[in-house]
C-alpha cells in the first residue's frame, strides 16, 4: 500500500518535536486562522493586540491538549496506519500517562487564561471544544462515517471564539461564520479521507470513503457542501457586515473551491484529492485576506 508523501511521519527525535506532534500543529494552524476570522470580524478590524495574543494563545494551548488526548485514545489504531506508526505513543517515544499530563496541563491551562485575560464566554467555548472534540468525535470515528458531520461542530466552535473574545457575546455574525467554516469542513476532511482510506480500514475506522468504497457518497456530500458554502458566505453582505469588494472575492474564492472538486468527481484519484484539500487550505486565509481589504484595515 502507497501512501502520500504529504503523510509520512517520520520519528520525532527530540521532546520538544514530541509534544509539537502531540499538539497536531496541522489542526491547531486551522484553528488559528478560523479563531483569527472570527476576531478580526468581531471588532471590524484588529481591535486590541493583547486581547488578540492571549486569545491565540489560549486557543493554542487547549488545542493542543486536545490534540494529545486525541493521540492518547487513539495510541492503538495509530499503531495499525502506516501514516500514523510513527507517532510518539505507537513508536513508545513516551509513556501514556506523559502524555496524559501533556494533554491535561495545556488544555487546562488554555481554558484558564482565556477565562482571566479574555472572557468567561470564550473560555467556555473552548472547553466545550475541546469536550466535544475528545469525547464525542474521536470515539465516534469507530462508529459510523457521520463522525465527520459531528466532528465539524467542535472544529467549527474556534470561529464563534474569536467572535466572543472581541465582541463578549454571540451574534448573528457569530452564527454566519460558524456556518461557513462547518460546511468547509467536509470537502476539507473527505479529501483527506479519501486519501487515506486504506490505512483508516486498516484501523477500523468508518470514514465515509472506507464503508463505501466507490466514493459516490462521497462525492456527493462533497459538492453538496461546497454548494451550500456560496450562499451562505453571502449572508455578511445581506446581514450587512460587509460590502462588495467582500462579495466579488468571496463568490470567486467560493466558486474556485466548487471546481477544484471536479478531477475528483471524474477520476476519483490521490492526485485528485490532494487537489480539493489543498483548495481547502488556501480557502480559510484568502477568505481571511477579502475581509481584510473589504474592511480597508
Amino acid at each position: 500500500m502507497e501512501i502520500p508523501l504529504k503523510f509520512k511521519k517520520q520519528k520525532a527525535k527530540s521532546l520538544l518535536s514530541i509534544y509539537l506532534e502531540l499538539s497536531k500543529l496541522n489542526i491547531l494552524s486551522l484553528v488559528l486562522v478560523a479563531t483569527l476570522l472570527g476576531y478580526f470580524l468581531g471588532n471590524m478590524g484588529w481591535g486590541s493586540w493583547e486581547r488578540l495574543f492571549f486569545t491565540l494563545l489560549g486557543t493554542s494551548l487547549t488545542a493542543a491538549g486536545s490534540g494529545a488526548f486525541n493521540h492518547l485514545i487513539e495510541r492503538v489504531p495509530d499503531g495499525l496506519m502506516e501514516r500514523t506508526k510513527n507517532r510518539p505513543l505507537p513508536a513508545e517515544l513516551i509513556s501514556p500517562i506523559h502524555v496524559l499530563l501533556f494533554g491535561i496541563t495545556m488544555a487546562i491551562s488554555g481554558i484558564v487564561l482565556l477565562v482571566w485575560k479574555v472572557n468567561m464566554l470564550t473560555g467556555f467555548l473552548s472547553l466545550l471544544t475541546a469536550f466535544l472534540y475528545i469525547t464525542i468525535y474521536t470515539p465516534l470515528k469507530k462508529v459510523t462515517w457521520w463522525n465527520t458531520s459531528v466532528g465539524s461542530i467542535p472544529g467549527a466552535l474556534p470561529i464563534i471564539g474569536g467572535w466572543t473574545a472581541a465582541t463578549g457575546e454571540i451574534g448573528t455574525m457569530a452564527w454566519i461564520l460558524f456556518g461557513i467554516m462547518y460546511l468547509w469542513q467536509h470537502p476539507h476532511f473527505y479529501a483527506i479521507a479519501w486519501m487515506c482510506k486504506d490505512d483508516y480500514a486498516q484501523a477500523g475506522f468508518k470514514m465515509l470513503p472506507v464503508v463505501e468504497p466507490d466514493g459516490a457518497r462521497t462525492i456527493r456530500q462533497i459538492f453538496w457542501h461546497l454548494f451550500l458554502m456560496i450562499p451562505l458566505s453571502i449572508l455578511p453582505v445581506i446581514e450587512g457586515s460587509l460590502g462588495n469588494i467582500y462579495l466579488v472575492g468571496t463568490i470567486i474564492i467560493s466558486i474556485a473551491f466548487f471546481l477544484s472538486a471536479i478531477p475528483l468527481a471524474k477520476d476519483k484519484s490521490r492526485k485528485s484529492a490532494l487537489l480539493l484539500l489543498k483548495a481547502s487550505v488556501f480557502y480559510l486565509p484568502a477568505l481571511l485576506i477579502v475581509i481584510i481589504i473589504d474592511l480597508g484595515v
